[in-house]
């Protein structure tokens, strides 16, 4: 075979490669002129060969096409700098849009001398196609996931967190930035933190499903170390040995609490309908026990035999009181209400009340004026208060402060929502806050039982707060008892208030403050996210401007960022570490002049230890009405 034929062969064995190619190849002169195209390119265009060779590039193709090569690309492909990557879109023959990416590169002769150029396309249609669906897909699940109110996490088969959603940042306090690529235990307490990449290595091995694809309530923890009740629901996705986790997460500390005050509220209630009943039994037979005593006390003339009988019929009288507490507990007592005005019937039992607890201990009284009237057995309210008095006593051994106030309160709608036993409108509340050693949980949540008490044998019977909880509960009013280890313990008593007044109504004064903001701005904290919602809406009623914030922490960095704040409106036990009382001496070491507004549920802020800053600060007990709030804040701001 001589040289020339090899060479021929050659050439066939390229022609043949191209034309069966399944991309358009293109062949220019140096001059753009097409020289060749394949088979493959014939169809993409809809041109037979003859119309397209010996004719310019881009008159012969460039008409249908966006896009693609420009004379100057083409220029430095003949250059010898090869152009990769241009996209052209291109109409076929059967109308549809084709998309093309195309390259170019010199070709060369025997002699090293150029010959033109080479083109070649690679059909990315249904590539773009199917990326355009999944951006699509993507965005419309990014859509979702960002506006879902229920958090959203994804994490890997190492426990790597892959997203965090919007929600999820808003519910645990981290950014996406801050969580993405952590062992998703850093949103678990102790001890699930440390077992949970055994739970997941468990799985792995064996397959076994505890929380996937069910809903399941466990702890989480947030930034700030709260911790609080959730419920979690797992999905998983298998990429061939990959495993995808997806955390449903929904906070159910509200409900939580619901359940647990509804749980509380019945057992009250069935507690209250036995004692009542078998007081009720034991009233009858009391009266069979005492009738006939007196009957026996007509016929007995010896005097050892009457003194068994009078015995006898004194302890027939401390089984009639201690059935009239049962029947206070239960609501079945008889009562006698009256127009009472609370801040006289207080001032009057203070006399009694120093003498009857003694010197260790300091009475503080605060009593509003022109308060509301409102009806109820004055003789029960003085026994409740005297009760609640003695207690305080016997929680301070050492001596303290006993502080009894008296106040307006509306309770709103929404403040009653997770609080079924409680109706909405206009009190009259009396507060009796001691600064004692405080209830443990266990122990406030028994409080109320009749016969528990934490007093020795002999110094309790456990009836005093049962029968406060009756009585009000009986005149159609709510109790409220907030404590702690160490702060004290407050009980706040709500009694329906009348419309009609003892004197010029404060109510009017207050109302002439609400609306009265003078363009300033005042910096909430407050870690109850429903609290928090109704404090601001309000504030912003006022026509104040408002900063949120949910902690200590938080309240601080707006503080140093020089944010114009002119008084500090802050709950005093909050989680996360830093009180109400912590964060007013950070905040004021910062800006001695800012103004701050203590509100709280638990023991006033006298009994925490230090006490409260008392120039330029204030304080409001939960619940509040607007107009008290408004005037409370108009107080301070105007001073």
């Amino acid at each position: 075979m001589t040289l020339r034929d090899e060479l021929r062969r050659s050439e066939e064995r390229f022609r043949s490669l191209v034309e069966t190619a399944a991309m358009p190849i293109l062949l220019l002169s140096p001059t753009l002129v097409v020289l060749e195209l394949n088979l493959e390119a014939e169809r993409l265009y809809g041109r037979p060969r003859d119309q397209v060779i010996g004719r310019d590039y881009f008159r012969a193709l460039g008409r249908n096409t966006e896009g693609g090569f420009t004379r100057a690309g083409l220029g430095q492909a003949l250059a010898g700098r090869p152009v990769r990557g241009i996209e052209a879109r291109t109409r076929s023959p059967d109308g549809q849009m084709r998309v093309l990416l195309w390259s170019a590169t010199r070709l060369l002769g025997a002699d090293g001398r150029s010959l033109g150029a080479i083109a070649v396309a690679q059909d990315i249609t249904e590539r773009q196609l199917v990326e355009q669906a999944l951006r699509e897909r993507e965005a419309r699940m990014s859509s979702v996931i960002s506006t879902a109110p229920d958090a959203i996490i994804t994490i890997d088969d190492r426990g790597l967190i892959q997203s965090f959603s919007n929600a999820a940042e808003k519910l645990f306090g981290y950014s996406a930035g801050e969580v993405i690529g952590r062992n998703v235990s850093m949103l678990m307490p102790s001890p699930h933190r440390e077992q949970h990449d055994a739970y997941l290595d468990r799985y792995h091995r064996t397959g076994e499903k505890r929380i996937i694809g069910i809903g399941r309530r466990v702890e989480a923890q947030r930034r700030d170390g709260t911790v609080f009740p959730v419920e979690l629901a797992v999905g998983e996705v298998k990429f061939g040995d990959v495993h995808i986790f997806t955390g449903f997460i929904r906070d159910i500390s509200a409900r939580a609490k619901m359940e647990q005050e509804l749980h509380q509220a019945q057992k009250m209630e069935a507690i209250g309908q036995l004692t009542g009943g078998l007081a009720h039994d034991f009233n009858n037979l009391l009266t069979v026990i005492t009738g006939n005593l007196e009957m026996l006390e007509r016929r007995l003339g010896n005097a050892e035999d009457r003194e068994v009988l009078k015995e006898a019929q004194e302890a027939a009288e401390l089984g009639a009181k201690l059935s009239n507490r049962l029947l206070a507990f239960g609501r079945r007592q008889p009562l006698n209400p009256q127009p009472i005005d609370l801040s006289a019937l207080a001032a009057g039992m203070t006399e009694l009340l120093r003498r009857t607890l003694g010197e260790p201990i300091k009475i503080e009284t605060r009593l509003a004026k022109n308060l509301r009237m409102t009806v109820a057995d004055p003789g029960q309210v003085e026994n409740a208060l005297l009760n609640l008095a003695i207690n305080a006593r016997d929680a301070m051994p050492d001596g303290g402060r006993l502080i009894i106030e008296t106040a307006e309160a509306e309770i709103e709608r929404q403040y009653t929502t997770d609080r079924g036993d409680i109706a909405p409108g206009l009190y009259v509340a009396l507060t009796i806050t001691d600064t004692g050693v405080g209830m443990s949980p266990e122990v406030l949540e028994r409080a109320f039982e009749p016969f528990f008490t934490t007093k020795g044998p002999g110094l309790g019977s456990g009836l005093g707060l049962s029968m406060v909880y009756g009585f009000v509960k009986q005149s159609g009013g709510h109790v409220r008892l907030y404590s702690e280890p160490g702060l004290g313990t407050t009980v706040r008593i709500y009694l329906p208030a009348r419309e009609d007044r003892v004197g010029k109504s404060d109510r009017a004064v207050a109302s002439r403050a609400a609306g009265s903001a003078q363009g300033e701005t005042i910096l909430v904290v407050e870690d109850d996210r429903q609290v928090r919602k109704v404090s601001v809406r309000r504030l912003k009623h006022l026509g104040y401007k408002v900063i949120e914030t949910s902690d200590g922490s938080t309240a601080l960095a707006a503080i140093d960022r020089g944010e114009p704040v002119d008084l500090l409106f802050t709950d005093v036990v909050m989680s996360g570490g830093m009180t109400g009382i912590d964060l007013a001496r950070e905040a004021r070491r910062r800006r001695p002049e800012l103004r701050v507004l203590f509100t709280s549920g638990y023991a006033h802020p006298a009994v925490v230890e230090g006490g409260m800053l008392t120039e330029n600060a204030g304080w409001l007990a939960k619940p509040y009405s607007t107009d008290i709030l408004a005037s409370k804040l108009r107080g301070l701001l105007d001073r």
